[in-house]
């Protein structure tokens, strides 16, 4: 991406070079936590394309590379002549420290976990930290031959330079990692660069994002009108009520229900959004097709190609319906799905996995996108939608997958099947909520599995379906525990559901943990 393509998105902005850490997202987060807007882009960015963005600060994260080794990511000679603070983390202070040439070498041991930091000068980066704290290292080379062109800062009992600040140029190092939780007072260092070096106001806000984001859409559309994909999940209902303050009737959204929704999903869905932001909200009602695409299938990944292969027809058709010449589809996309396809400033780099549009729909459906979340991530996705004025049910809703329902039956989809599931998870998510554990929960949902066993209802032997339950916690859904749901709310769960919906004899708590299970069975 050239520097003509880059216009800053915000006044404070903070930039973040991306050595390929595991960390990298969270220094973005923890920075714009702290107020400013952050930007993650690839170590070779040119140092015009960075000056374009006008940026307060630069963060060097970490990295899996050794400087020592050939081929290793490097970032300009000319980041300290930017005229900007610069903050290196681990891989990134030695780096630096190599470019102005210190010595880096292999430590003894590679030094992984919690150690002690004691902090030597307590001006500007380390100002208010205590003087004896914990931080939290991984690192296997370290910077052991500063000369005099630094002052020390920290140290731990393994490496004597923890933390380094330059006489001259404007750069400090840390060899920690500050962005994580296990580095208590990580987040005031972070904060410390931010305000005290950096000089910004903390001026990152949703509200304003909002009106700027508008103005953005508005210039973009003109008079034109704009379908949008609405699945009823977070991302797409924030899009659909953002879009519908920027555009008004300009905007048409497409809600396809598949017959295979959770209880109920398609009248919260209408009457959030036509009732209550007035959206012109065309409902397609194709689920006898998509079942009938389902039928006598069990294999998890032809139910999925079939599901995405009648969405997109559905859609096509559903948008020109609507009429007139059609030039722009909006969805959901966030800043992480920009990140890991490698669409962002972050370039081929960062490509971890291919994108999926929402609804998985295909980039050759001939509309221009329109992303108005694609800088933002989830929890401030959240925080919009509540500026927007959305309701908490659809604000705070556990992901939900595409294919809906037919992948959380195990086997062969069918009314009847898909009926007993949707009971189920009705009472299942009614205690959740009731025992106030819908937040401190990630996804919670039941599975129907293809399993029959025998039980007792009343006198009478029964030989019926068995029932799953899924909860877990997670911060990124990349990793996962499952919740620790307490076992009073999970009897009254099992309960509820062996009494209630016929069909069901048995109730089992799924107690697996991603890796190496995954969230959904399918």
């Amino acid at each position: 991406m050239s520097s003509a393509q880059i216009t800053p998105p915000h006044d404070e902005v903070v930039v973040i070079l991306d050595f390929g850490s595991q960390y990298a997202q969270l220094i973005a987060r923890r920075v714009r936590e702290a107020g400013a807007f952050s930007i993650l882009m690839a170590p070779g960015a040119s140092a015009e394309g960075i000056s374009a963005l006008k940026p307060r600060g630069i963060i060097l994260s970490g990295g899996p590379a050794s400087t020592l080794a050939e081929g290793s990511p490097r970032c300009t000679d000319r980041i300290l002549d930017l005229g900007v603070p610069v903050l290196g983390i681990c891989y990134g202070m030695q780096l630096v420290c190599q470019m102005l040439g210190c010595g880096i070498e292999k430590a003894e041991a590679r030094e992984y976990g919690r150690a002690r930091l004691t902090i030597h000068d307590r001006a500007d980066l380390l100002a208010g930290l205590p003087t004896d704290t914990a931080v939290w290292m991984s690192h296997g080379d370290q910077v052991l031959d500063l000369d005099t062109q630094f002052d020390l800062l920290a140290a731990t009992p393994t490496c004597p330079f923890a933390a380094v600040r330059h006489k001259k140029r404007p750069f400090f190092g840390v060899q920690f990692h500050p962005e994580v939780t296990h580095t208590p007072h990580g987040v005031d260092l972070l904060r410390n660069f931010i305000y005290e070096i950096c000089r910004c106001t903390g001026t990152w806000r949703m509200s304003d994002f909002m009106e700027a984001e508008c103005r953005r859409v508005r210039e973009q559309v003109g008079s034109e009108r704009v379908i949008c994909g609405l699945s009823g999940g977070v991302d797409s209902s924030v899009v659909a009520a953002l879009l519908s303050r920027a555009v008004g009737r300009q905007l048409t959204c497409i809600f396809v229900d598949n017959g295979l929704l959770r209880k109920n999903e398609r009248d919260l869905v209408e009457v959030t959004f036509r009732d209550h932001f007035d959206i012109d909200l065309r409902v397609i009602d194709a689920s006898a097709e998509f079942l009938a695409d389902l039928a006598d299938v069990s294999e998890p990944q032809e139910k999925r190609k079939r599901i995405g292969h009648r969405f997109i027809e559905v859609f096509r058709e559903a948008a020109s319906a609507v009429g007139g010449d059609l030039r722009f589809l909006a969805q959901g996309t966030l800043y992480p799905d920009v990140i890991e396809s490698g669409r962002g400033y972050a370039g081929e780099s960062a490509n971890i996995k291919l994108h999926h549009n929402v609804g998985g729909l295909p980039e050759d459906l001939g509309f221009e996108l329109i992303e108005p979340l694609r800088d933002l991530f989830k929890d401030e996705v959240r925080k919009l939608g509540q500026v927007l004025g959305l309701p908490d049910q659809i604000i705070w809703r556990h992901p939900f997958p595409g294919p809906g329902l037919a992948v959380r039956i195990v086997g062969e989809v069918t009314p009847d099947r898909l009926d007993l599931l949707r009971d189920c998870d009705e009472i299942l998510l009614e205690e959740i909520i009731a025992n106030n554990l819908y937040r401190s929960t990630n996804q919670v949902f039941a599975v129907l599995l293809p399993v029959q066993t025998v039980g007792v209802m009343g006198d009478e032997r029964s030989y019926e379906s068995v029932v799953a339950i899924r909860a877990v916690e997670t911060q990124d859904f990349m990793t996962a525990d499952w919740a620790r749901i307490p076992s009073p709310v999970l009897a009254t769960i099992s309960n509820r559901i062996i009494n209630e919906v016929p069909g069901v004899n048995r109730v089992v708590y799924d107690i697996s943990s991603k890796p190496p299970a995954t969230i959904e069975w399918e």
